[in-house]
């Protein structure tokens, strides 16, 4: 799947993007507005992007994750190089150690994110604090047609680049737990 990324500063205009391309098929994961004005965004009935996405918490704990397993694994073998092991201890404090230090090195990874723009969001900071609002759409190959075919039918929405798409299964997954979610009472 491929990401695509495009501008404007008319919500209305995006509203109509957003229907049509749920007419041609598009699911409401693949569709998402990134603006700085969620009320507006939200009146427009338009699918926002979550807050916490927004910031990088996802990927600067998933940094901080590996920075942890680097440490603990660091530590453990230090113990093992030194025989600090064969202490009467043994091994319960050391692994207590490296349990500590993974999990301080991911929680402070997400407490980093948290104070930080998305990764993905970062090169659109200047337009977003401008007013402007990025569409993105998240197209499996066979899509590719029915999104040029809509966009060209909309030239005040501008081509912004592309990127990495959320993965197909996690997409598959949202909307079978929406459609779950619809049918039970």
């Amino acid at each position: 799947m491929l990401r695509h990324y495009f501008v404007s500063d008319d919500l209305d205009e995006l509203e109509k993007v957003e229907n049509e391309l749920e007419q041609q098929g598009f699911t409401e994961p693949q569709i998402h507005v990134l603006s700085e004005n969620d009320a507006d965004v939200e009146n427009h009935h338009l699918h926002e992007v979550a807050a916490v996405l927004k910031q990088d918490v996802v990927h600067s704990t998933e940094l901080g994750a590996v920075i942890g397993i680097v440490g603990a694994s660091a530590s453990l073998l230090l113990t093992y190089l030194l025989n600090w092991h064969q202490s009467a201890a043994g091994w319960v404090p050391f692994i207590f150690l490296a349990i500590i230090i993974l999990g301080f090195c991911t929680w402070e990874g997400g407490f980093i994110g948290i104070q930080q723009p998305n990764v993905n969001f970062k090169r659109f900071q200047e337009m977003l604090h401008n007013g402007k609002h990025i569409l993105f759409v998240d197209t499996e190959p066979n899509q590719e047609l029915a999104l040029a075919t809509v966009m060209k039918t909309h030239p005040n929405v501008g081509a912004s680049g592309f990127g990495e798409s959320t993965p197909n299964w996690v997409i598959r997954a949202q909307v079978k737990f929406k459609d779950f979610m619809k049918v039970m009472p």
